[in-house]
């Protein structure tokens, strides 16, 4: 059985700005307001989640997938 990783760093593509967030275990995030600059992020086309487009790791729901 693999473990599911709960945290994720995501990175503001507007400013760079990174932080250590919890992820959703049961559903996608749609949107992250950036602390560093306020941008609202949302998913890249393709994508299900804001982790999946701008985290190190995907979201729970598709690691299970995996």
């Amino acid at each position: 059985m693999v473990e599911i990783v709960t945290e994720a760093l995501i990175t503001c593509p507007a400013c760079g700005f990174s932080k250590v967030e919890p992820m959703p275990t049961d559903a996608c995030q749609y949107f992250y307001r950036c602390e560093g600059c306020g941008e609202l992020l949302r998913p890249l086309p393709g994508d299900c989640c804001v982790f999946c487009s701008y985290a190190d790791s995907v979201c729970p729901p598709k690691q299970n997938a995996a």
